[in-house]
């Protein structure tokens, strides 16, 4: 059945017409595109006749079970309906269309279904007066296709939204056009992904797609910014720090980088533009020009391994995946729970690693159910202000095993952004004593998977604790007592007796910088990659931003700084 084979379409959460956008649709000559449409029953077709009398585009939504007659009719209708509007003499007799439906070049008898001829088996062409259009059914078709907003010299652009059919993305061809005033446009650039010059200042972009797969082409389409390339805010601090990741990794080195990139969630309100980051302009805060800035910054660090915080679950779809498949990275999101629309994400070089499994861990679900928490669980509920407040908390932890193409060894990679609340010192300690749990357990699980090999643990993140708090010297130390002062932060929910330990030997590969976070408010170290020191080794720290750059502009973020974090940049080397 035509249905269920011929005409299988890619499970897509798109229900309109599939030419709902077609008047951005550039039609190739003497080709007609036939799409089924997702409710099984109506077929789409679209075709441009181009000649001295006409010059149109026509697109139909017609049932698969109508007859040839009555499509043939409908064709012939639509036709002969924009040439009496084209005549130019008012008297002049309108010269009608002749419409035929062929199979094989042979017309086909119009007592059969529509259904009947696309499932033939056999090629298909629309005759219209002298023009044989050949049908090509199910051809890639760009169902959306738009451009950013705001576009800065010297840094890269994408689509906005790239969304299609039957489209293989990576052998698909994406040109580039400028223009000062949208009528003549000139060529800048080829590919997904386009960075736009100094010579490309107060110019609208347009890009044309031409959809592909491995078999057919489809129909170009084409966009146009809403807005010009502006100048660029001058050099960033981070363009100077990429002067030590210039060159990619290989052999038993690799490149790990921790950000917390800010989300959009937290700057898109009066509070945050009036009262977190008033030295800030508005327009420095606004995502659109954000992301502009910390995606060059992360790509240029030529990383293996990137573990992010506070990523927007859009701007990981639209923009970090979006950009970074391009460049051989693959990524994976966990949100803080349902509710919450940013989280965890890592991406890693696909030329260097494989992704072996991945899952998320919400502290709050798993404190009171998992046997791994069992002991912490019954000591935090006999405070029950203290377990209302953690069981609160969307606290999550990122767990990834990545293996190494070039080796047999497996990288436990963990990501976490800790509860940010001054009063809360314990909470932290508690969920850092719970994360380190879990990633023993995880450990020990690998090894047991994969005997043999070595298993190694990095664990990341913005982990809001300066290095003379609990969570540190657990991580450092391998244990932490149980009368620690963070566990007293907050005396209507303070606990004590939780002594920690843990067999790792981990260390802070870029150490405990002054600042990794700065704002007017508060400016300290918070951020780290924790590495198993028995196993791995640092053999580059690329240097922080000095405090002088962070107080140019009061603090960050800046017009320079897309976020009030900086990351974390260091090369690390297997024993």
């Amino acid at each position: 059945m035509l249905s269920n084979n011929f005409f299988k379409l890619l499970h897509s959460r798109h229900t309109l017409s599939c030419f709902r956008l077609i008047h951005r649709v550039a039609v190739q000559m003497d080709t007609a595109y036939l799409r089924h449409c997702p409710d099984g029953e109506r077929f789409d077709i679209t075709f441009e006749l181009k000649d001295e009398r006409l010059n149109r585009q026509f697109n139909l939504s017609r049932k698969l079970s109508e007859t040839v007659d009555a499509f043939v009719v409908r064709v012939k209708a639509n036709v002969d309906k924009a040439l009496s509007k084209k005549k130019k003499k008012k008297d002049a007799p309108v010269q009608l269309a002749t419409v035929a439906l062929l199979l094989d070049n042979q017309e086909v008898s119009k007592d059969w279904t529509c259904e009947r001829v696309f499932s033939a088996g056999a090629p298909v062409q629309l005759a219209i007066n002298e023009r044989t259009f050949n049908v090509v059914i199910n051809a890639p078709l760009v169902v959306t296709l738009n451009l950013a907003s705001s576009f800065l010299a010297t840094f890269p652009t994408y689509p906005a939204k790239f969304e299609s059919l039957f489209t293989e993305q990576e052998i698909s061809e994406f040109v580039w056009f400028k223009s000062k005033d949208e009528t003549q446009w000139e060529q800048v650039g080829q590919g997904f992904i386009y960075t736009p010059s100094n010579s490309d200042i107060d110019c609208y972009l347009k890009l044309s797609c031409t959809p592909k797969n491995h078999s057919l082409t489809g129909p170009i389409c084409e966009t146009v910014s809403s807005g010009k390339v502006a100048a660029s805010p001058g050099e960033c601090p981070f363009e100077r720090r990429q002067a030590f990741t210039k060159e990619k990794l290989q052999g038993t080195e690799f490149r790990v980088v921790s950000y917390n990139i800010l989300a959009d969630l937290y700057t898109d309100s009066d509070y945050t533009r009036e009262v977190l980051f008033p030295y800030c302009p508005p327009y420095a805060l606004s995502i659109d020009y954000r992301k502009q800035l910390f995606l060059k910054e992360i790509i240029g660090y030529h990383a293996d391994i990137i573990c992010l915080q506070e990523v927007d679950r859009k701007v990981f779809k639209y923009d970090l995946n979006t950009a970074l498949s391009h460049l051989g990275y693959e990524g994976v999101l966990h949100t803080k729970g349902t509710e919450v629309a940013e989280g965890l994400a890592l991406f890693y070089n696909t030329a260097r690693f494989i992704l072996l499994d991945s899952q998320k861990l919400l502290f709050s679900e798993e404190i009171p159910r998992n046997p791994v928490f069992a002991d912490i669980w019954d000591r935090i509920k006999e405070n029950p202000k203290l377990s209302e407040r953690i069981l609160a908390r969307t606290t999550a932890l990122q767990v990834n095993l990545l293996g190494a193409l070039e080796s047999d060894e497996l990288l436990v990679v963990a990501n976490t952004h800790l509860f940010f609340h001054p009063d809360a010192d314990h909470i932290r300690l508690l969920h850092g004593c719970l994360a380190i749990r879990y990633l023993q357990h995880v450990v020990r699980t690998v090894k047991e998977r994969y005997p043999g090999k070595r298993v190694s643990l990095i664990f990341c993140g913005d982990f809001n604790s300066v290095p003379t708090c609990g969570v540190y010297q657990l991580y450092t130390t391998g244990s932490i007592p149980g009368d620690v002062i963070d566990y007293s932060s907050n005396p209507e929910e303070a606990i004590c007796n939780i002594n920690m330990t843990h067999p790792f030997k981990l260390a802070s590969a870029c150490g405990t910088p002054k600042y990794t976070n700065f704002t007017v408010a508060f400016a300290d170290c918070l951020d780290y990659i924790f590495y198993e020191t028995a196993h791995l080794k640092v053999t580059q720290v690329v240097p922080l931003p000095s405090e002088e750059e962070l107080r140019a502009n009061s603090a960050i973020p800046s017009t320079v700084f897309p976020s009030d974090h900086v990351a974390l940049v260091s090369d690390l080397k297997w024993l």
